[in-house]
């Protein structure tokens, strides 16, 4: 629980749901939605480069929220990781994720275009 999975096929990179969990699958920043998407995102970009890819390749961002009151701190670390870049992006709000003080769950697809 505590790494990001990336799936490459071709130029094509799929990293899985993740969530901001440490190594030992203990959820960091409980209670905070910032934390926890910042955590997310830097597991996915660690994933992203196992699969050959870079933060720049990704064109879809998928955000899943527990409370969708928290989009503003949640899309704030997405900004952080991807400005610049402008992927595709979506995000819900869903009942709840696997553990119950998770509250974002973040996937990406990304073209390795070079």
């Amino acid at each position: 629980m505590g790494y990001s999975r990336a799936a490459r096929v071709g130029t094509l990179v799929f990293v899985a749901g993740t969530t901001g969990t440490d190594a030992e699958g203990r959820v960091i920043g409980e209670g905070d939605p910032y934390a926890q998407a910042f955590a997310a995102l830097r597991k996915i970009e660690a994933a992203l480069h196992e699969a050959g890819a870079e933060l720049r390749h990704v064109v879809r961002t998928r955000m899943y929220v527990t409370n969708i009151d928290d989009w503003q701190e949640a899309g704030r670390a997405h900004q952080e990781f991807f400005g610049a870049i402008r992927p595709g992006a979506t995000m819900a709000q869903v009942s709840r994720l696997l553990d119950s003080t998770m509250l974002v769950e973040i996937e990406v697809e990304a073209v390795i275009d070079d």
